[in-house]
């Protein structure tokens, strides 16, 4: 019965969501290559794109051709494009260090934020964004490709229904075989391995999904130490940044295990859970492997997720509207400060040598 009352649920919430218009957003910046997400979406008419601001006007014309985006929304100036365009919400697609200059103009015209992770490049940064957030009482989303996997909702949930027992650790693995061997933009490259704009290599470009998961399984709980280790493996290829990085977590009665790398011989963002019982592993977006105490091995592969939790822009659409809080979540702003806390923490374990202690 509980079973059928929360599908019912999320059904009710769908038709709330959809009811009315879609929600019309404004793109800021286009030198992410995560860009060309939101793009497709445009050209296939599921999302209302109303304006686009990028200083670079070469992108203008690279992603005008691509996704056959008129002239008339392309914009220079982020501010101007808002007062014009009144959207209900803008969407960063710029260097890290740079989302906080996207919430310093949208904030104080009340307009909610959603950046690609991470939040920001830097601890102090991510304050700014939070009291600029709390001052002008606006949303400040994250989006993380790993919150749309089933298979991470199914682990969860599991965990959540007592299956396997208290959690007693959790390793994440994200990277590849590094940005610039797997073919990403030049505009791209140049600031996602620059120190200042991405705030690290690997360590911000994928420790914050390990950071982000295991915050959202431990409910937004602060940990009580980081310990970080950085290598660097490729400096002729990556002369300004580390290229792996591994991250020790700690919390009262369980330990987190963070791996980023640009160093992997193929890509991956896997999560495991081990717990008092029992051991689950979300290989990728849908597939899990479990094995319990008594030694009982599984596979199984996730549900697809519910409307609106299943899709980044339906779900600003669920916050924008009331129908869901946004407040504890993945994308939320409190669970990405504590992310943030995480990495600074993992930066000056890295540079002083020693365990941080928060």
């Amino acid at each position: 019965m509980k079973a059928i009352f929360s599908t019912l649920l999320l059904f009710a919430v769908a038709l709330g969501v959809y009811a009315q218009k879609p929600i019309r957003v404004c793109v800021a910046g286009l030198n992410h290559d995560h860009a060309h997400g939101i793009l497709r979406r445009y050209k296939d008419g599921t999302v209302d794109i109303v304006g686009i601001a990028e200083p670079n006007k070469e992108l203008w014309v690279k992603y005008g051709k691509l996704y056959h985006i008129p002239d008339s929304l392309f914009f220079t100036d982020l501010k101007k494009m808002i007062i014009l365009k009144k959207p209900d919400a803008v969407l960063g697609y710029n260097a890290v260090a740079n989302h906080v200059d996207i919430v310093e103009i949208c904030a104080p015209m009340h307009i909610p934020v959603m950046v690609e992770k991470p939040l920001a490049a830097t601890l102090a940064q991510a304050k700014r964004i939070e009291a600029l957030a709390n001052q002008y009482h606006i949303k400040v989303l994250t989006n993380y490709e790993t919150t749309w996997y089933p298979s991470n909702l199914d682990l969860y949930n599991t965990v959540a229904a007592g299956t396997i027992g208290p959690i007693k650790k959790m390793i994440a693995h994200d990277g590849h075989q590094g940005p610039k061997e797997i073919g990403c933009s030049k505009e791209f490259l140049s600031w996602l391995t620059d120190p200042v704009l991405n705030g690290a290599g690997p360590l911000n470009d994928f420790g914050c999904y390990g950071a982000d998961l295991m915050t959202w399984f431990m409910h937004g709980q602060k940990p009580i130490a980081v310990t970080a280790i950085a290598r660097h493996y490729k400096p002729e290829v990556y002369p300004k940044v580390e290229d792996d990085a591994t991250v020790f977590v700690e919390y009262p009665g369980a330990t987190g295990q963070i791996e980023g790398s640009w160093n992997w011989p193929f890509g991956i963002k896997d999560f495991e859970v081990f717990g008092e019982h029992g051991y689950l592993h979300a290989l990728d977006t849908s597939n899990i492997v479990t094995r319990m105490r008594e030694n009982i091995k599984g596979t199984k592969k996730s549900e697809p997720l519910a409307t609106p939790i299943n899709d980044p822009i339906i779900y600003l659409t669920a916050v924008l509207r009331n129908n869901i809080s946004g407040n504890d979540d993945q994308s939320s702003l409190n669970y990405n400060m504590v992310v943030m806390e995480i990495l600074d923490a993992a930066k000056r374990s890295i540079k002083e040598g020693k365990r941080i202690v928060l």
